[in-house]
C-alpha cells in the first residue's frame, strides 16, 4: 500500500480476532504486542494468546511481551499474594506486584516458546508509573533473562513532569546498559502533536550520547545578563530549523546529526561555548556592544551585526553544513574514518 514505516500491532482483549479474520493484516505488520493481562482469563485466554504467538511463528513476526501495571493479571497476582502470606519473612505488597510483573513476563515469553515461537523474536516490557518503581522492576528483569528490554514509564503525564519521570527513569537504566528500545509516554496538550513522544525519546538518547538524531543547540538560561529575549528565540528557531532540514540532511551530509551548535547570550561564557562547539554564536548581552562573533570549528570567523543577525546565522549554519559535511567536506572525512569502540554486553541488556 505504499506504507514503508514499520507498523506494529498493539493487541488488547480481540486481538486474535482481528488476526484471524485479517490475515493479511497478520502478514503486513512488523511485531505485534500482546498484554497478558488482558487477553483473558483460563483456558479462554490460553486459547486466545496461543492463537496470536502461533501467527506470529508462521508469519516470523517478532512479539513484544508487554506487561502493564494497570492490567496485570489479577489471578497471577493473587497467586504471589497467597504465596507471600504463608512464607515466614513476607515481603511488602509493592514488592510483590513487581515481582508478579516480572514472573507474568517471565511465564508468558515461555509459553510463547513452548508454542513454536523462536525465543529471539521475544521482547518484554513491564511498565509502570512510577519512577523507582521502573528502575526496580527492569533490573531484576534484566538480571533474570536475555530477552532484549522494552522501556518505558507509562501514563507519565502531561508536560514537563512527565517528560522529567521520563528522562528519570530511563536515563538510570540506559546508563547501566539496560534497555534495548524506549517509549516515552506523554499526555499532549490539546491540539498537540504525538510527535512530541518521539522528539523528547531521541533527545534522551542524544544528550546521553548513545544515539545521534539531529544537530542540537546549546544555550544561555535566562540571567539578569541576558534581558533581551533575542537569544532565545534565536535558538529556538535555529532548533527547528535543524530538525525541520534533517530528513534532506540525513541523506546529503553523513554525520551532520552530530554536529554541535551554540546560541549564546552574553560575554561570560559566550564566546567559550561558542569555541567547543562546531559552530557558534555570541550574541551581546545587557550593555555589551551590539556584535554577536560567530566561530567556527574553535576559530573566530566573522561578527555579525544588525538586525539581520538571525536571517544571516542561519545561512551560515547552512553553508557549514554544505561545506564541512558534503562531499570533499572536513566533517565527512571525519565520519568516513571514524573507530567507534563497541563494548560487549550480554544480549538483552
Amino acid at each position: 500500500m505504499g506504507c514503508n514505516t514499520p507498523l506494529v500491532g498493539d493487541f488488547h482483549f480481540n486481538g486474535d480476532r482481528l488476526l484471524k479474520e485479517y490475515p493479511d493484516c497478520a502478514r503486513a505488520l512488523a511485531k505485534y504486542r500482546i498484554n497478558p493481562g488482558n487477553v483473558g482469563k483460563g483456558a479462554k485466554g490460553d486459547d486466545k494468546f496461543a492463537f496470536m504467538i502461533r501467527a506470529a511463528a508462521e508469519y516470523d513476526k517478532p512479539v513484544r511481551i508487554g506487561v502493564n501495571w494497570g492490567s496485570l493479571d489479577q489471578s497471577l497476582a493473587t497467586r504471589l499474594m497467597d504465596a507471600n502470606n504463608r512464607s515466614a519473612n513476607p515481603l511488602a505488597p509493592d514488592a510483590i506486584m513487581r515481582e508478579a510483573l516480572i514472573v507474568s513476563a517471565l511465564e508468558s515469553a515461555q509459553k510463547a516458546i513452548d508454542l513454536g515461537l523462536s525465543p529471539d523474536k521475544i521482547l518484554l516490557s513491564c511498565k509502570v508509573s512510577h519512577v523507582q518503581d521502573l528502575i526496580s522492576v527492569y533490573r531484576d528483569l534484566g538480571r533474570r533473562c536475555d530477552y532484549p528490554l522494552h522501556l518505558g514509564l507509562t501514563e507519565a503525564g502531561m508536560g514537563s513532569k512527565g517528560i522529567v519521570a521520563s528522562t528519570a527513569a530511563l536515563a538510570v537504566l540506559l546508563q547501566e546498559g539496560i534497555g534495548d528500545t524506549i517509549r516515552i509516554s506523554l499526555t499532549p496538550a490539546p491540539g498537540e502533536a504525538r510527535t512530541r513522544e518521539v522528539v523528547v525519546a531521541q533527545e534522551i538518547l542524544q544528550t546521553m550520547g548513545l544515539r545521534s538524531f539531529t544537530p542540537l543547540v546549546t544555550a544561555c538560561p535566562g540571567c539578569g545578563r541576558t534581558t533581551s529575549t533575542f537569544f532565545q528565540e534565536l535558538a529556538d528557531r535555529i532548533q527547528q530549523y535543524l530538525r525541520a532540514q534533517m530528513p534532506i540532511w540525513r541523506l546529503q551530509y553523513p554525520g551532520v546529526e552530530d554536529m554541535k551548535v551554540a546560541v549564546m547570550g552574553c560575554v561570560v561564557n559566550g564566546p567559550g561555548e561558542s569555541k567547543l562547539a562546531d559552530i557558534g554564536i555570541s550574541l551581546p548581552g545587557t550593555g555589551e556592544v551590539p556584535v554577536a562573533p560567530v566561530y567556527m570549528d574553535g576559530q573566530k570567523d566573522v561578527t555579525l551585526k544588525g538586525e539581520h543577525i538571525a536571517e544571516e546565522f542561519q545561512t551560515i549554519v547552512e553553508h557549514y553544513v554544505q561545506t564541512r559535511y558534503g562531499e570533499g567536506g572536513v566533517k565527512r572525512r571525519e565520519v568516513a574514518n571514524r573507530t567507534i569502540p563497541i563494548q560487549a554486553v550480554p544480549a538483552g541488556k
